[in-house]
């Protein structure tokens, strides 16, 4: 079942011709502080639940993952003998690394879409270089959408594909990000803030004000500055900001999330069904992972220490993004 470096496995279907949504999802095997054990198991997980996988990675480690669990006749595998370190920002995933040969698979029509729990940083620049970005596309960004007290989600985008954007990619983000709210979450005319320090217009650094001043003009319904009080209100359907900003609003929320619900625990106001509902909204096993928006292809970003469950969500959640086509250009 394995194959040379970007080999399609014996027995699979070349799937070239078929739709998105009936491409396998390639899985990075190789990706993240617990690969491959916990990402193989993962995809057993998904593949288990109706999901199409292929493995991509050291042939000879995933085969025998996927025989602890039962599973070597189920799931492809493309062998990938290199492995990006964790700590890669992206310029070393060479052309023979389990990221590198995954994005291959994508862009050539093998695979639907790609999940790593890789290195953010080397995700993003293999994924451009190898996968593209949709026309009209500056550069991508990462969306993740936060469960809010009016009950729905906010699209935060980026949470930190790209630190140091221009005005006008940040305004790109805001129409990915409508995108993704119409998509996933099924809201039928996304509203859109820009975040920044002030509702007031005029507030902000020159990034922001700029953004500000572009927002109005795109095709999308423009709310005005939120501030990050706003962030899981649901006062917006989609925050856009810059990936520097988005990654450390994204990693407090978590944080402010785990820390709000021990100090509760500590009181025994609440009891532990009621915490563990709470802390499974803001768990990554529940969102998988964060959509790489704006590439010719589908990519998902798990979390570095992604689990089995996590890594069989995110492999879900692609699966329906290909379906969805969000990588169809933005306006």
């Amino acid at each position: 079942m394995t194959g040379l470096p970007g080999e399609p496995a014996a027995g699979e279907e070349p799937a070239a011709s078929l739709s998105p949504a009936s491409r396998p999802v390639v899985v990075d095997a190789m990706g993240g502080d617990h690969a491959p054990a916990e990402v193989v198991a993962g995809a057993v997980l998904a593949r288990r639940r109706g999901v199409p996988v292929l493995l991509v990675g050291r042939a000879t480690e995933v085969l025998r993952e996927l025989a602890r669990h039962g599973a070597a006749g189920d799931v492809g595998v493309v062998h990938a003998p290199d492995v990006v370190p964790m700590d890669e920002r992206g310029a070393g995933a060479g052309t023979a690394s389990s990221l590198a040969v995954g994005c291959d698979l994508v862009r050539r029509g093998v695979g639907g879409a790609l999940v790593s729990a890789g290195s953010t940083g080397a995700v993003v620049t293999c994924a451009v270089r190898a996968i593209g970005r949709a026309e009209g596309v500056l550069r991508p960004a990462l969306a993740v959408a936060l469960p809010t007290l009016a009950g729905g989600a906010s699209v935060l985008v980026d949470a930190g594909a790209t630190a140091d954007p221009t005005p006008e990619m940040v305004g790109q983000f805001a129409l990915l990000g409508s995108s993704y709210a119409r998509a996933v979450l099924g809201v039928a005319d996304p509203l859109v803030g820009l975040l920044s320090i002030g509702s007031e217009p005029g507030k902000g650094n020159r990034l922001s004000r700029r953004a500000a001043e572009i927002l109005p003009g795109l095709p999308l319904r423009f709310h005005g500055n939120v501030e990050g009080h706003d962030v899981l209100t649901g006062a917006v359907d989609v925050i856009a900001t810059d990936g520097f900003t988005g990654n450390v609003v994204l990693k407090n929320v978590e944080g402010c999330v785990r820390t709000a619900l021990a100090m509760v625990a500590r009181t025994g106001l609440a009891g532990p069904a009621a915490l563990d509902e709470v802390a499974s909204r803001y768990d990554p096993r529940t969102h998988g992972g964060a959509s790489l928006l704006g590439l010719r292809g589908t990519v998902v970003v798990a979390h570095g220490s992604s689990g089995a469950a996590t890594i069989a969500r995110a492999c879900e959640v692609a699966h329906h993004l290909a379906r969805e086509r969000l990588s169809e250009p933005v306006p």
